[in-house]
């Protein structure tokens, strides 16, 4: 069956928006949110960007077809993927001034959201150094995507109240959440770049005072066709994701709302 017809709906309503979009001017640097992987998920802002850059400086965890949409573009690859080599953060930033500098139109593409675990603070931070005319676009962040797509409410009434971002990726470091602590609010919590010290987070949130038994899931490429969800318990999740090989990129989920997986499975 031919996709025609739904382009040809999609384009019609794109037009009774009335977009105005915004002109990235030469010399100018956009922080753009790619979303969590799932090219359908970019926003039009986002969109928009891509087909203006004339030099995109993106992250390994934006999808190939994500990169593709900038067509017109030179590509910059700045890795930035947990647990792997990447270019320093410093040599980021001073890459996007010197482009900047050059009379480029810079859009800096990165998974998710570039405020939320993104380092979109601290570039932005160099741009105003600099005096570089910048914009960030949002993105729908990695845990939100990540846990519609598996089929994980973020919030349901009469079982959370809040949710918890985390980062796991440094062990020691000022960043470094006080996993007690959040365990002791009994709210559920959502661990970006967790798996290399996943051990030692968990005996941290069972020391704060979370049962062995508290629901948890591993949710690999989310969003993306080879995503996969792994339910466990936090006392069990290290070993489930040693047992199913989960690698990066990877989410941890852990609360009662992991639960409601089950309960919800017969949405598709």
């Amino acid at each position: 069956m031919s996709d025609v017809p739904e382009k040809t709906a999609l384009s019609q309503a794109l037009q009774r928006l009335d977009l105005r979009p915004r002109t990235l001017e030469p010399g100018h640097v956009w922080l753009v949110g790619a979303g969590p992987g799932d090219p359908s998920l970019l926003t039009l802002d986002a969109l928009n960007a891509l087909a203006q850059a004339d030099a995109l400086v993106h992250d390994a965890l934006v999808s190939p077809e994500i990169v593709a949409a900038a067509e017109q573009a030179e590509k910059f690859y700045v890795g930035k993927r947990g647990g792997r080599l990447s270019i320093p953060q410093d040599e980021i930033n001073a890459l996007l001034v010197r482009l900047a500098n050059a009379g480029r139109k810079v859009v800096r593409l990165k998974g998710g959201h570039p405020y939320v675990f993104g380092r979109g603070g601290e570039e932005a931070r160099a741009l105003v150094e600099a005096g570089i005319p910048y914009r960030v676009l949002p993105g729908i962040t990695s845990a939100f995507g990540g846990l519609t797509s598996a089929g994980i409410p973020a919030t349901m009434r009469g079982v959370n109240g809040a949710i918890i971002l985390a980062t796991g990726f440094a062990a020691v470091s000022d960043d470094r959440p006080d996993w007690t602590a959040l365990a002791r609010t009994g709210q559920p919590i959502i661990v970006y770049m967790g798996l290399t010290h996943m051990a030692a987070t968990v005996a941290d949130l069972i020391a704060g005072g979370l049962a062995h038994e508290t629901p948890a899931a591993l949710i690999e490429n989310a969003t993306l066709p080879q995503e996969r969800t792994v339910v466990a318990t936090l006392g069990t999740l290290a070993e489930a994701a040693s047992r199913e090989n989960i690698v990066s990129p990877a989410l941890i989920v852990i609360g009662g709302i992991v639960a409601l997986r089950a309960e919800l499975a017969g949405r598709e």
